[in-house]
């Protein structure tokens, strides 16, 4: 079947979906999407993939140059020196030439300046402005290109064609989904509320599902050590610097309510009306508890006055009892810890809510529905960027970007791959430097792949978090924590078999790049922006007099105006990828 863009293919059906590994399969990903959102994946429906048939032109490998553009930042991007770069280089051919976003974090600046001069690099991982970049006529269909030249692209995204087209109205392929593994399953859940293993260790592994019980846990063990290591103990910790409000502060609203994350809105998934979440009665009830935990002393007083390097330093000192984040967003600072001996001040993960009325749905499936690649028409060299990409989804290229170079990365014994002692300790304990050597985990955001939990042909993973790795990585205090609670990963303590979302990841949905509605959004991200600080820190007598005018604010502001075009663009998505006839 030739991949028609401009021609409805048979509809997804959702059948076979299974969960992708949390933080959007990026943990260790320097290249990787930011976590507000954890995208799943609807993949195969076994463990194993299957090889595709040889087809295409063989692919050329003399030596080129492709320029890149990532809308991440990538501190440990090597300008492809690293063990892995090189070998990419040998294979291929193709050297690349990369400059990462280290400025906004989400490459909004930059790209608004190619769309304006028209100069771009020859392949972009545009994130969230991919929409400004096919608006400007930048960015090439792939449909074809895929077709001709990519029979490993075309296996691994076979049964989700459809997801991967721009919207209902625009059928073409713009770019191919690499922030999330294909077919993924959640083996580890690294979000939710953290604390510190020490203080599981010492209240005896409490219970701890709700926030009433959370509070508990860090009040009790903050009255017993009001000091560590000679300065104040702080019971929570949250990060209000910048779009990291979202991680630490609002998004956490509405999983410990029983929604899933769909980023600023919540949707019906009766009716897939859409709202900006914090309308929800229940939000406002979260937003009371971190009000409460403030005036209480448990919240830090600096959350929103101090700079992300500021909370950095502060969980790195072993000190802070709590935070309500993602893994990878605190990450850098729990490695410090590890790397200091000090295992048990870094975290466990739980699964808190409100009440135990609510299911928290942070792992809910969302279905193949990434971020990814973009070619621009300033390519040079279109087919051999597609078959660049192909390469890097082949067998042999995921196994070289996941796991490394047999030998030295990792060794085959009794026909499976594992990874020696020293080199896991290097990857778990000085993670940074391991990947800017090695180059593991690099260069995932450059093609399709599949993610934890499917097998290759020779029937190993081809990723390396899978539970007897992920268990392997663990420290011993980390161990203890799991075994009180009957667990084998975090994984275990969260809600499983939840259904899938019928609109994917609506972090990938395109909005409207001009008129009312962009103008709308960034004024009710200003609004929030200044409102909920005020909210958190006022004194409780004010808060629903706060909270009152701060959902005024947003009405006033257009918000119903905008839920009303998103609520639109909801429908269509569900009628692309499910093929249901919605009013």
């Amino acid at each position: 079947m030739k991949w028609n863009s401009k021609k409805a293919l048979p509809l997804l059906t959702l059948t076979g979906v299974v969960l992708l590994a949390g933080c959007g399969g990026n943990n260790g990903n320097d290249n990787a999407a930011d976590s507000s959102s954890s995208p799943a994946s609807a993949g195969p429906t076994s463990s194993s993939a299957a090889a595709p048939s040889d087809s295409g032109t063989k692919m050329d490998t003399t030596p080129i140059t492709f320029t890149f553009f990532g809308a991440d930042a990538s501190p440990n991007w090597n300008n492809m020196q690293d063990e892995v770069g090189k070998v990419i280089t040998e294979k291929t051919g193709v050297t690349i030439n990369a400059e990462y976003d280290v400025a906004s974090g989400g490459g909004q600046s930059k790209i608004a300046l190619m769309a304006a001069s028209g100069q771009y690099p020859d392949l972009i991982f545009a994130k969230g402005e991919l929409g400004k970049l096919i608006d400007a006529g930048a960015i090439l269909d792939l449909t074809d290109l895929i077709d001709k030249y990519a029979p490993h692209i075309k296996a691994i995204m076979k049964g989700s064609e459809n997801r991967m087209k721009y919207s209902y109205d625009d059928q073409a392929i713009y770019s191919l989904p690499t922030n999330g593994g294909v077919g993924s399953q959640y083996f580890d859940a690294t979000g939710g509320f953290e604390v510190q293993l020490r203080v599981l260790k010492e209240l005896g592994y409490p219970q701890i599902k709700t926030v009433q019980d959370y509070e508990n846990v860090l009040s009790e063990y903050v009255k017993k050590h009001p000091t560590t290591d000679g300065q104040p103990t702080i019971p929570l910790l949250l990060n209000g610097d910048g779009w990291k409000r979202m991680i630490t502060i609002t998004n956490p609203a509405f999983l410990a309510t029983g929604a899933p994350d769909d980023g600023e809105y919540y949707v019906d998934p009766q009716t897939y009306q859409a709202e900006l979440h914090y309308k929800r009665p229940e939000e406002r009830d979260y937003f009371k508890w971190l009000n409460h935990m403030y005036n209480v002393g448990l919240l830090d007083k600096d959350t929103f006055v101090e700079k992300d390097d500021q909370y950095q330093a502060k969980i790195a000192s072993g000190r802070v009892l709590g935070l309500i984040s993602q893994e990878w967003e605190y990450g850098n600072a729990e490695n410090a810890l590890k790397s200091a001996g000090k295992d048990d001040r870094t975290y466990g993960h739980f699964p808190v809510t409100m009440s135990d009325q609510y299911q928290e749905k942070e792992l809910q499936s969302a279905g193949v529905d990434f971020w990814g690649i973009s070619i621009t028409k300033a390519c040079k060299d279109p087919v051999r960027a597609i078959q660049f990409l192909d390469w890097l989804a082949s067998d042999e290229g995921q196994v070289l970007i996941n796991w490394g170079i047999e030998g030295k990365h990792y060794n085959v014994v009794d026909g499976k791959r594992v990874i020696p002692e020293d080199v896991l300790n290097a990857k778990v304990n000085d993670n940074a430097n391991f990947t800017k050597t090695t180059g593991i985990g690099l260069y995932t955001a450059f093609a399709p792949h599949y993610g934890d939990g499917v097998k290759d042909p020779t029937g190993n993973y081809y990723t390396t978090n899978f539970p007897e790795q992920i268990q392997a990585s663990y420290s011993d205090a980390e161990k203890e924590a799991l075994k009180a609670y009957n667990a084998t990963t975090w994984k275990d303590l969260w809600p499983s078999d939840l259904p899938v979302k019928e609109w994917g990841a609506l972090y990938n949905m395109q909005v409207p790049t001009d008129g009312d509605y962009q103008v709308i959004y960034q004024k009710t991200q200003e609004i929030v922006d200044k409102s909920i600080p005020k909210i958190i820190l006022a004194k409780p007598e004010d808060f629903d007099k706060l909270y009152d005018q701060f959902l005024a604010d947003l009405n006033k502001a257009g918000a119903e105006k905008m839920e009303a075009t998103y609520t639109e663009l909801v429908k269509n998505r569900v009628k692309l990828f499910t093929g249901k006839d919605i009013q």
